[in-house]
């Protein structure tokens, strides 16, 4: 659990950039909606409105469509012992490896591989999230076990850091081998499922909404999607929808299978957001604010809820299950009352504004009703979870600790330094010295020697033992003049 609550961490830089993509993509759908519905539907593509609405659209999607790169950068550094950028490098190197390697270019040389099947399909949607974080995690670990790497003196330049890149493309060459057989099979499996329960009519589509939330940060609910949304299987819920057929048309109620998603996005997640704020620590409400609340904004504008979900999915994975399953609900009831819109892009206002029009869409003016339901239930599952057992979403981190607001009892900085060595065991027992912009991070030889209430008496904030030789000494902002002198007295 503490490894899935650092990944939560490391992700949250790489998500706090997303929801301001969100709302440009809304605002450019709002001025450009040409560039959704198409000129079919009486909108054009042309004009001044239009330029800056599709210039809005390209500016957000550069992130959003490109997310699972984010993942990769975030995962490397924030994995890292010391969110060394050498990590980010190799988490690229990885990313860049595999992506390469399950490609269809590549795969369709090894294999047998026509287009249009789910083999293909899979292999087609490689660069999703999953990937992306799978990268991430295998440029962290190998920084984090080979960065200290020694070798022979023939072969002393790529020794220690340089070497990082090379051993995360040789171990992604290896999961990639193995993904080249378990990713289709996988794949192949969710779209067999997704054919099942096409016969359980509301239900099926709310066991369909259940498992594409679940299924978000593998990448794999692509496979789902290809089944429910587009023409895989002669379904194309999302394609018929906005081609102006209505569900005489087909042989299912059109728009089922995305009706559901506009309250649980639109209204749904700005409940769990403001559980989430309304939960968090005081010292902590604004950062859960400033990350929850723009993300819960850009789900209800435009429908994209990454920013949202991946704040809190590693964080808490037992209440993204929860999260999931009231999609799944919600889908089913939407399904049964017969609120009916679609979307093109994702079930945000936008979408619900620009589809209301449609010959499928029915009973729109529900969407309120359902939407006042979906944010108290939301509200109220959410909070009621997190406060029960404890849960770390964002603003209830174990860290509580202000790392740049600390003081040092002392502003003799050779004399912080004297003392810190001393509880450390002296400097025979160091190999290897470094900081970042708060802590003093330490590799020694014995953790028996050191002792933390000596380290302490310096007037440090504290002092972390992340591994069996790894000691970070909380220094704060004047972490640089300690640093200093600790290699001084180590000399």
């Amino acid at each position: 659990m503490k490894y899935l609550q650092k990944l939560g961490k490391a992700l949250m830089l790489p998500v706090a950039c997303l929801p301001i993509c969100g709302i440009l993509m809304g605002i450019g759908y709002a001025l450009a909606p040409a560039a959704m519905a198409g000129e079919v539907n009486g909108y054009v593509a042309s004009g001044t409105a239009y330029t800056i609405g599709f210039f809005l659209i390209k500016a957000g999607s550069a992130l959003i469509d490109n997310m699972a790169l984010l993942f990769v950068i975030g995962v490397g550094v924030g994995m890292a012992d010391d969110n060394d950028g050498t990590a980010a490098l190799a988490a690229l190197a990885s990313w860049l490896m595999m992506t390469t390697l399950l490609s269809t270019g590549v795969v369709g040389t090894l294999m047998t591989l026509e287009e249009g099947t789910a083999k293909f399909i899979a292999f087609q949607k490689i660069e999703n999230p999953f990937i992306g974080i799978l990268a991430g995690i295998i440029g962290a670990t190998c920084y984090n076990k080979f960065k200290g790497t020694k070798l022979p003196n023939f072969l002393a330049f790529f020794s220690g850091k340089r070497c990082v890149a090379i051993i995360a493309g040789v171990v992604s060459i290896v999961v990639s081998a193995i993904l080249l057989f378990v990713w289709p099979i996988i794949f192949g499996g969710l779209v067999s499922i997704g054919q099942s329960i096409v016969k359980l009519d509301a239900v099926g589509a709310g066991i369909y909404a259940f498992l594409n939330r679940l299924l978000i940060p593998t990448g794999l609910h692509h496979a789902l999607n290809n089944v429910f949304w587009f023409d895989t299987i002669g379904l194309g819920d999302l394609q018929k929808f906005w081609a102006g057929m209505t569900s005489a048309d087909v042989d299912w109620s059109l728009g089922m299978y995305m009706s559901g998603f506009f309250p649980c996005m639109m209204f749904g997640v700005p409940g769990a957001a403001l559980a989430m704020v309304h939960t968090a620590k005081s010292n902590k409400k604004k950062v859960a604010i400033g990350l929850v609340g723009s993300a819960a904004f850009c789900a209800f504008l435009c429908g994209v809820t990454e920013p949202f979900e991946f704040g809190f999915m590693f964080l808490a994975p037992g209440l993204y299950v929860v999260y999931a399953l009231l999609y799944g609900i919600f889908v089913t009831v939407t399904a049964l009352l017969g609120f009916r819109a679609g979307f093109s892009f994702s079930a945000g206002a936008t979408d619900l504004l620009f589809s209301a029009s449609l010959p499928a869409a029915e009973k729109t003016w529900m969407i309120i009703p359902l939407g006042i339901a979906a944010f108290i239930i939301f509200y109220v599952v959410f909070r009621f979870a997190i406060t029960k057992f404890n849960l770390k979403t964002p603003g209830r981190e174990d860290d509580d600790t202000d790392e740049t607001k600390v003081v040092l009892a002392n502003n003799d900085f050779t004399e912080v330094a004297r003392i810190v060595l001393e509880g450390l065991g002296g400097k025979e027992n160091i190999t290897s010295i470094d900081n970042c912009i708060t802590r003093l991070r330490l590799e020694i030889k014995d953790n028996t020697l050191v002792d933390e209430s000596v380290i302490k008496s310096a007037g440090v904030a504290g002092v972390i033992r992340p591994g069996k030789t790894s000691v970070q000494v909380i220094i704060g902002t004047q972490v640089q003049h300690v640093a200093d002198e600790f290699k001084k007295l180590c000399k």
